[in-house]
């Protein structure tokens, strides 16, 4: 087979040297002629040299082969994965409130702070709840003085017994009243539920704080988690424990993690069961409320024979792709038709065609058909 640019130029130096010989009557010296004949045919070689090398440099032909690179086909192992999209969340993450209504007096904390779990954060108006306490002291006191009396009379078998039941039953009252004037008194207080960061405050000083209004927010971001939701035709191939990647755009970083519990419900209106991946943040670097880009292992299967999608062709007869054959010392491409079960990710599972040990031609595949001769150039 001679290249086309071979032809092309031999058809010129074939030409120009008849149009040569056409002008050869004008009684022109013919060693002249013959002088300028060879100076053209060197330049002519010089130049088909030349043209032949740049085609061997890109791999194409060099006379009737052509260079192709090949690889050899073994067995894998395939993975699938799909990709769904995810949200980083945190069970750290509350809004504190005060348990009673009041003004705020002081605050005692900024954002930033990291507090435990039970710190006080602001404190509240409460005066007359203190002026109610030092009054049900006083009571309590004597009530206790009271009741003491009336219990050492009743024990002597002196007295009524209605006076000492109304004497003790006076002293549980009072203690029970100082005991809910306290814990009221705790209450005009702003608390911390968990241990974590004081992330935003929302009130100020002199502002009056609720139950039903958010003081602040308190963040604990050190264990989090992606929540991410699953099309339910995946059900059954997603378990507890499979493993999972979890890419953050933002921080341009992917971590390797594991499932930690799928739901078992599906939501009936976008047909979806929900995932969660816990992680660990010791460094605080992931923020909840980050998008996540969640890579799930849904199928996996060994001893496959798996080649890139782009060297898969089809024709009328159906799919193919090139292998090297050996004839006669010689190596020449052939035409094998195989049979793909799977494409995913530019790569195609070779079910019937290939076998293990198959050199498949990898570069040079579009110029070359069955029979061609090549020459393998593996780099």
């Amino acid at each position: 087979m001679i290249h086309p640019i071979k032809k092309i130029i031999k058809a010129s130096a074939l030409a120009m040297l008849v149009l040569s010989a056409a002008s050869c009557n004008d009684g022109v010296d013919k060693k002249e002629q013959l002088a300028d004949y060879k100076k053209q045919l060197s330049e002519l070689k010089n130049e088909i040299s030349s043209l032949e090398e740049e085609i061997e440099k890109e791999g194409g032909t060099a006379g009737n082969t052509v260079n192709v690179a090949t690889e050899i086909v073994r067995p894998q192992t395939y993975n699938h994965f799909v990709e769904v999209t995810g949200k980083v969340k945190t069970d750290g993450n509350t809004l504190v409130s005060p348990e009673g209504a009041g003004k705020i007096t002081r605050i005692a904390v900024k954002e930033g702070d990291r507090v435990n779990k039970g710190q006080v954060l602001a404190y509240l108006n409460n005066d007359a709840i203190e002026s109610q306490i030092e009054q049900a002291k006083a009571n309590l006191e004597l009530a206790t003085t009271t009741f003491e009396r009336r219990k050492n009379i009743w024990d002597q078998k002196i007295g009524s017994e209605i006076e000492y039941l109304q004497a003790k039953a006076q002293y549980e009252a009072q203690e029970q009243n100082l005991k809910a004037l306290q814990a009221q008194m705790a209450m005009s207080t702003v608390k911390s539920q968990i241990n974590g960061v004081v992330d935003e405050i929302f009130q100020k000083t002199g502002e009056i704080a609720s139950p039903n209004t958010p003081f602040a927010r308190v963040v604990n971001i050190d264990d989090i988690y992606v929540d991410a939701e699953v099309g339910e035709r995946f059900v059954g191939m997603i378990n507890n424990g499979d493993s999972a990647f979890v890419f953050l755009p933002a921080l341009e970083k992917t971590i390797g993690a594991t499932i930690f519990r799928s739901s078992t419900v599906i939501n009936d209106i976008s047909r979806t069961f929900r995932v969660r991946i816990n992680l660990n943040n010791q460094e605080h670097s992931i923020k909840p409320n980050l998008i996540s880009v969640v890579k799930l292992k849904v199928y996996t299967a060994d001893s496959l024979l798996i080649v890139p999608s782009i060297l898969v062709k089809k024709d009328f007869e159906g799919e193919f792709l090139f292998v090297t054959e050996q004839k006669d010392g010689k190596t020449y491409a052939k035409k094998q038709y195989v049979k793909s079960i799977f494409n995913t990710n530019n790569k195609s599972i070779i079910s019937e065609g290939l076998k293990d040990g198959d050199a498949i031609v990898t570069k040079g595949y579009n110029q070359i058909v069955n029979g061609t001769e090549i020459k393998i150039i593996n780099s």
